[in-house]
């Protein structure tokens, strides 16, 4: 019987890469959007063209208050489309990137970065977790930006370091029930993140092409099969660990 996977995110960049890799692995598909039902959707019918399951829900990480809510969309959905009363994994990818010296940043970007990548992760976790079944799978994403320093994303970098010391608790408060919590790094991606600079902007594509060992920046599919390969049962021994998939960036 298939998996169930939620990611939150998932209508574009690296929640849609992982959400389509997740489903080529075999998985159904809870699809989560911020604004953008349209992407979402399209993630949706490309899960169900791979003979997958899939439903996209709408979820605003950073509005705590709308969980109770959403749980009780979630339970709908699980009963009516996967005819579950849980689902397996959960993928925390929402997220936004600030870049701003540190002198600079306001009080507004940390706060803005902090709920995204922090607030909404540990309560978004808090409540699902009764439906989240035993022996389920957490991963967070992460990034390269917590081992080695780049100007600009003091604040953004904080929060993900907060998010891979997080990690750690929920492997240890969750092991009793089999979950397991891991985080994924990945290095420069080629993606809208942001506004896609390292995707569309030469000077930065080719400055971290040449701090990585294999010659290039990411791309989504590099991130999104090791996502899926990550929740496979032969990673079930695998738990609060930091995994960074970078290409060797700054070694």
């Amino acid at each position: 019987m298939s998996k169930i996977s939620m990611i939150t995110g998932a209508n574009r960049g690296l929640g849609r890469n992982a959400a389509i890799s997740i489903a080529k692995a075999g998985n159904d598909v809870i699809v989560t959007y911020r604004g953008n039902e349209a992407q979402a959707q399209e993630v949706v019918e490309e899960i169900r063209a791979l003979g997958q399951k899939a439903v996209a829900l709408q979820l605003d990480v950073t509005k705590i208050s709308t969980f109770p809510a959403f749980v009780s969309a979630l339970k709908k959905a699980l009963s009516e489309t996967f005819g579950r009363d849980s689902f397996d994994h959960l993928i925390n990818n929402a997220g936004h990137g600030e870049m701003t010296p540190f002198a600079e940043t306001t009080e507004q970007q940390f706060d803005s970065l902090f709920d995204v990548h922090v607030k909404g992760v540990f309560f978004l976790v808090q409540a699902v977790l009764p439906i989240l079944a035993d022996n389920g799978r957490i991963i967070t994403y992460s990034s390269g930006l917590t081992r080695v320093s780049f100007p600009g994303f003091s604040a953004y970098s904080a929060a993900k370091g907060a998010i891979e010391i997080l990690t750690v608790y929920l492997a240890k408060e969750l092991g009793e029930r089999g979950i397991t919590a891991n985080c994924v790094a990945p290095g420069a991606i080629e993606t809208d993140f942001l506004g896609g600079a390292v995707r569309d902007t030469p000077a930065y594509n080719e400055a971290f092409a040449s701090m990585t060992a294999l010659g290039r920046v990411g791309l989504p599919d590099d991130i999104g099969p090791m996502v899926a390969s990550l929740l496979r049962d032969d990673n079930r021994w695998v738990t609060a660990q930091r995994i960074e998939v970078s290409g060797g960036q700054t070694i």
